[in-house]
């Protein structure tokens, strides 16, 4: 594998990267209607919700 291979892998995983970010900063309706699957949101409520009452109950 030459040099130029390994860099052409690497440049291929930061586009990849790069736009899996930016499909993950899309709306979450945004990403419902395209198909792809919706990101988790920080909700904090859901995070109070979860602190509070505890999962190992």
């Amino acid at each position: 594998m030459s040099m130029f291979d390994s860099f052409g892998r690497f440049r291929a995983a930061i586009k990849h990267a790069q736009s899996v970010r930016a499909m993950n900063s899309l709306p979450p309706e945004v990403q419902k209607d395209i198909g792809w699957p919706v990101s988790p949101r920080i909700d904090a409520q859901a995070n109070l919700t979860r602190l509070i009452l505890g999962s190992g109950r």
